[in-house]
């Protein structure tokens, strides 16, 4: 009788464990399948930012000489008229730095900037937004895009729970040739206070600040930027976040008009038909 049993249950746990090795392919399928369907639809609104920044430390009434350097960050197009938001960390670090110690004052300047896209167009553009707390950077094109963009529809917002797998869309660096790329990200928390956003799992591929994040129907669920708050020692404790999309959403309706868009629209009449 015994013997019976234990065979019975021998039998029930290779029955489980093959419905368990079968199920996980189908699983890994079926994201795979819907990855590739927003990796299709989105990929081309995600951007390369080029910046180049000149930096000044200054301390105990003695300053840097300016520093200068070029970088390259994400940004994600969310307006057919080319409107991207990206990470200000990424952009401009000054406050982040800052608040990881606040004994140096750090000023900063943003001397070039420029959309780049995926068929190698190059949009001079310029910063018309910053939210520090939110840790974003609203950037435009100086003269409207020749067509419209590609762009994330923030408006198809969808919220998350812990343990969801979302898709994240980036724009490798240059060694990769600037290639798109997708990776499946877990929400490891839900914080709620003082607003909601979500923290991703540690182990993020090669998920950037400024990528926007996919739940698997397809919607929006927000941007992954950096979160800083300064510590009573006066170092800062940072982590990567996912920001909700209805946050973007906010921002990005308060962002004006380029300078160069503002400039042309106010020139005389007279001017422009001269040209």
């Amino acid at each position: 009788m015994n013997f019976m049993k234990r065979k019975s249950n021998l039998l029930l746990a290779l029955t489980l464990l093959m419905l368990a090795s079968l199920a996980a392919p189908v699983h890994a399928d079926e994201l795979a399948d819907k990855g590739r369907t927003i990796f299709a639809k989105s990929h081309d609104a995600v951007v390369t930012v080029s910046i180049v920044l000149k930096m000044t430390y200054s301390s105990a009434g003695q300053s840097s000489p300016p520093q200068e350097t070029k970088q390259e960050a994400t940004g994600t197009v969310i307006d057919p008229s080319g409107l991207t938001v990206m990470s200000l960390s990424a952009c401009d670090p000054a406050d982040m730095y800052q608040r990881m110690d606040s004994r140096y004052k750090i000023e900063t300047e943003i001397s070039d900037l420029k959309i780049m896209l995926g068929d190698g167009t190059e949009l001079p553009a310029e910063i018309v937004l910053r939210d520090k707390d939110l840790d974003l950077a609203f950037i435009r094109p100086k003269t409207k895009p020749a067509s419209p963009m590609v762009a994330v529809d923030l408006n198809k917002a969808a919220t998350a729970q812990v343990l969801d797998e979302v898709v994240a869309l980036n724009r490798l660096n240059s060694a990769a040739s600037r290639a798109y790329s997708a990776s499946v990200e877990r929400i490891a928390a839900v914080v709620q206070k003082p607003r909601t956003f979500y923290i991703p799992d540690s182990t993020m591929s090669a998920t950037t600040m400024g990528s926007p994040a996919f739940k698997l129907n397809g919607d929006v669920l927000g941007l992954f930027v950096m979160r800083a708050v300064s510590s009573t020692a006066g170092r800062a404790n940072l982590t990567a976040i996912i920001l909700p999309a209805d946050d973007v959403l906010k921002g990005a309706k308060q962002a004006p008009e380029a300078k160069g868009e503002t400039e042309k629209k106010d020139e005389p009449k007279e001017a422009a038909e001269k040209k």
